[in-house]
This record gives structure tokens, C-alpha cells and sequence, in this order.
């Protein structure tokens, strides 16, 4: 393969066997290029992150960054698609949709930052996330160079991958503790899980795929109560105390999954047509959509809230779609930003086995 002229490469780096073998094979591939190891901490599990770098160091990249975009995350991606209800498809609260673009923006910054004359991600050529970070990548730096590992190379299998790192010394271990059977991916919002026994549509998923949710038949039986204090939209306190967005969020998860909220079996229809069985568990968002439709039941005014639920499924989608740099998502965004200046007010839930239930709410703008 040609180098291209390209020296320095930014890989989007999870610190698994894909991306881990992305480093030497970049490196074979694109002339000896040097590749930069970037980390989105987006709140997945905190064990994902440790030894990162150093096994990004030992995989063959120069530098390892790490970087902390949680309340970046949550402000200015979560709660805008929250205020619009957005759900795709009816169900899917777009968990990992959301993420990929904060990500791809952070990429295309430390690229600019480090001087890097490409980007690469390990995202598979059948899904949707290889859309999201390219569409992502050319929206904020027009003409830059993506590099879609799994487009090009012929490492198409576990074992595969697995007799490339071992050739290469990559610290990926071949035995030990046992592997999940699904592919999942979590952050701050939810987990995903796809893959065993889900893929039979009619296989009822296992108890024990669930890792932030009890059942809701073994949830407390007594209920919960929360009150959450809205401004401008978004939730600025828990139960009269304020707090930061990520914080909202990692409280309305703990205590979200302590009830079995949240939990989502679904087949999505994919960008490029296929059909996709996915779990989700998705406490705290599930919480959040419920409260917000219910202070602005009180503040909005009838027609602006049957606009946004004609305007939500076109809005989804293109959050789904990997367009939420394109000028007709950003278009959206500023009409449901105006709607959101009088949803201010308190919400009162109750959360029940499952359920989050809607008690009380009141607002000194309500209509």
C-alpha cells in the first residue's frame, strides 16, 4: 500500500484486540507513519480504561492521550436530544448515536493539535459507526484522510486478529477470564449488548446479560420518590441539590437500575438495511425522557408541542444516521433550543419495579 504521504495518523483507541492491532498494521501499511493513540473517557466502565496507555505504548503509538469528555458529553449532546424526545424508531434512546460524535470531535481536534495528517477508527464495514465517525470527520475538517482499517485489511476473524497480535507482541491475553458472549459498548447514558444468543429473535435474553439494572421483579418493594428541578429544559438539581450534568446522570443511573428501569430488547433497521436485535439498559435517560415530557406538559405551549413530536422522528433519525453535524440537524436543534426557554419547574417521580411514574409537576411559568 502507498504511503500517501501521510506521516502522522490519530487512531480513535479502545485499548481492545481491534484497535490495538490497528496500531502495528498502520504502521506496515502507511510507511512507517507515526500513530497517535486517542481515548474518549464518554463514562464507560472505568476498567476499560485502565492501562490504556501503557498498552497503547506497547502496541507501537507514540503518544497515548486520554481525554475526559463526560459533562461535555452529557451538556452538549445528552440533554439537547433529550429536550426533543428523541427516540429512534419509537424505542431506542440513541446511546451510542449520541457518542460518536463528541468522540470524532475530539479526534479531529487532537489531530489538529498534534498535526496529524489523518484519522482512523475500527469501526466494521456492515455498521452504522463507521458513518458516524467519517460523516463526523469531513463535517469538521473537510478533506481530511479517514482510514477504515477493516475496509481494507484481511484480518476478517477473531483468530485472525488474535495470531497478528501475538506475532507483534500486543498484550492481548488468549486465555483467562471468561469472555462475554455479546459485543457491548457503554457509556455515561447506557450499554449496548448485541450478539449470542440474541441473534435468534425469538431467544428471550438472559438474566444475566443485565449489568446495571436488577429485574423488576426482584426491585425494592417499596417505591422511590425524586423530584427533579428543570431550567431552560435541561435538569439542573436532584432532590434540591445541584448538580453538574454527568453527576445528574450517574445518580439517575445508580438509582435507576437499583428499580430495573430502563431495560430495552429491540430490532433496529440499520443505516445501510439490515436488521439488528440489541439490549440496551438505559436508567437514567429512560428517567429523564419521562420527567421531561412531563414539565413541558405544563410549559409549552399546545402547538410548539405537537410541532416537536411531528419534527422528533426526522430529528432521531438523523442523530441514527451519523448527521448530527449536517445543517438540517442544526437547524432542528436551534427550533427546539427556542422551545425550551420556558420549561422550567420541578417534577415529581415515583419509580416502581420498572416503572417510573409521574406524580406531580408544577412550574411558575406553567400555562
Amino acid at each position: 500500500m502507498q504511503n500517501q504521504g501521510i506521516k502522522k495518523i490519530v487512531l480513535a483507541y479502545s485499548g481492545g484486540l481491534d484497535t490495538s492491532a490497528i496500531i502495528p498494521w498502520l504502521k506496515e501499511n502507511y510507511g512507517g507513519c507515526e500513530v497517535v493513540a486517542f481515548v474518549a473517557d464518554i463514562g464507560q466502565e472505568r476498567s476499560d480504561l485502565e492501562g490504556v496507555e501503557q498498552k497503547a505504548l506497547q502496541s507501537g503509538a507514540s503518544e497515548c492521550h486520554v481525554v475526559d469528555l463526560r459533562e461535555e458529553f452529557i451538556r452538549d449532546y445528552v440533554y439537547p436530544v433529550l429536550q426533543t424526545g428523541a427516540l429512534y424508531e419509537g424505542s431506542y434512546l440513541l446511546g451510542t448515536s449520541m457518542a460518536r460524535p463528541i468522540i470524532a470531535k475530539a479526534q479531529v481536534e487532537l489531530a489538529l493539535k498534534v498535526g496529524a495528517d489523518a484519522v482512523c477508527h475500527g469501526a466494521t464495514g456492515k455498521g452504522n459507526d463507521q458513518v458516524r465517525f467519517e460523516l463526523g470527520a469531513y463535517a469538521l475538517k473537510p478533506g481530511v484522510k479517514v482510514i477504515a482499517p477493516w475496509r481494507e485489511w484481511d484480518l476478517l476473524s477473531r483468530e485472525k486478529l488474535m495470531d497478528y497480535a501475538e506475532k507483534h507482541a500486543i498484550p492481548i491475553e488468549r486465555h483467562g477470564k471468561k469472555k462475554s458472549p455479546y459485543s457491548m459498548d457503554a457509556n455515561l447514558l447506557h450499554i449496548s449488548y448485541e450478539g449470542g444468543v440474541l441473534e435468534d429473535t425469538w431467544t428471550e435474553h438472559e438474566e444475566d446479560m443485565w449489568k446495571w439494572t436488577v429485574s423488576p421483579e426482584n426491585a425494592p418493594d417499596k417505591a422511590q420518590y425524586l423530584e427533579l428541578t428543570y431550567r431552560n429544559g435541561d435538569i439542573v438539581a436532584l432532590d434540591g441539590v445541584e448538580m453538574t450534568p454527568a453527576t445528574v446522570l450517574a445518580t439517575l443511573n445508580r438509582i435507576g437500575g437499583e428499580h430495573g428501569i430502563g431495560r430495552l430488547d429491540i430490532v433496529e433497521n440499520r443505516y445501510f438495511g439490515m436488521k439488528s436485535r440489541g439490549c440496551y439498559e438505559t436508567p437514567g435517560g429512560t428517567i429523564m425522557l419521562r420527567a421531561h415530557r412531563a414539565i413541558e406538559s405544563i410549559t409549552l405551549d399546545r402547538e410548539v408541542a405537537h410541532l416537536k413530536d411531528e419534527l422528533m422522528p426526522k430529528y432521531a433519525s438523523l442523530i441514527y444516521t451519523g448527521y448530527w453535524w449536517s445543517p438540517e440537524r442544526l437547524m432542528l436543534q436551534q427550533m427546539i433550543d427556542a422551545s425550551q426557554v420556558h420549561v422550567n419547574g420541578v417534577v415529581r417521580l415515583k419509580l416502581y419495579k420498572g416503572n417510573v411514574i409521574v406524580t406531580g409537576r408544577k412550574s411558575d411559568e406553567s400555562l
